[in-house]
């Protein structure tokens, strides 16, 4: 008999026990993995005839952090604006008969028009370089595919490194390895400079999170860029009717030319 009453006092122990640690608030926190979110300025950018440029300000919180991690600066933050992709062909100019002509050239498939990027220290500092270019974060580390026939002439490095310099020559390709700056313990303000001559159309924001060299997560942000006014205009007069706008450029010159003429012709 008191066997069998031992007996069924452990078995209600056990069952008690099992819920109580399954449930433990404790271990349910330490499974959170950490998180991001992130805001703009604004959603839209107008361009204006006297449009040089501009600063976008990307905001963003993390969430469910080591604060001591977080207190020796294990976390890193990387944030990018992309412009809307499109083929993109690099030439190549060599001497021939004493003039200079485009003997090779090369195209990539679906490049970033435009591309900045702001961070809390060099990429190559906050991760690996593998890491990085299976993400493609980085002007040196973006994925610049080659499409169609490579002729044996072609160098794919030389047309790569030609591509990312042109990009930055133009200032369509920026950089500032100090763009993020953590304004709390979790918040963070990152700066990115939107060039004079920034494409029209659908930007996208993206925000990585890094921890201790290993990526956590990522978000991302849609942004428009609209040309307003007579440049929107023109732009939509060149593309939805460039019959029409070839004839009237033509025109246009002609009578230009005639009034000059006229003005600065000597009696």
């Amino acid at each position: 008999m008191r066997t069998r009453l031992l007996a069924l006092m452990l078995s209600a122990f056990i069952g008690l026990s099992v819920p109580a640690t399954a449930q433990d608030p404790l271990t349910s926190q330490l499974a959170e993995t950490e998180g991001l979110d992130i805001g703009t300025s604004t959603s839209e950018i107008a361009i204006t005839s006297d449009f040089s440029g501009a600063d976008l300000t990307i905001f963003g919180a993390l969430t469910n952090t080591d604060q001591l991690l977080l207190a020796i600066g294990q976390y890193d933050v990387v944030v990018t604006l992309e412009g809307p992709r499109d083929w993109t062909t690099v030439r190549r100019k060599e001497r021939l008969f004493g003039i200079w002509v485009n003997r090779t050239s090369l195209t990539f498939e679906q490049m970033p028009i435009s591309y900045s990027l702001a961070s809390t220290r060099p990429v190559e500092e906050i991760a690996a370089d593998d890491l990085l270019t299976s993400l493609g974060i980085g002007i040196d580390h973006l994925a610049l595919t080659p499409t169609g026939f490579i002729s044996n002439a072609a160098n794919l490095g030389e047309f790569r490194d030609a591509f990312r310099r042109l990009k930055q020559t133009g200032g369509l390709y920026q950089r500032d390895t100090g763009g993020v700056r953590f304004v709390s313990s979790s918040l963070f303000k990152a700066t990115l400079r939107l060039p004079a001559n920034i494409p029209n159309g659908v930007h996208m924001v993206h925000a990585y999170l890094f921890k201790s060299g290993q990526f956590i997560t990522e978000r991302e942000l849609p942004l428009r860029v609209i040309k307003t006014g007579l440049e929107e205009a023109i732009t939509e007069a060149a593309h939805e009717q460039p019959l029409a706008y070839g004839v009237f450029a033509v025109v246009l010159a002609l009578i230009t030319g005639w009034a000059a003429s006229l003005i600065f012709r000597k009696d």
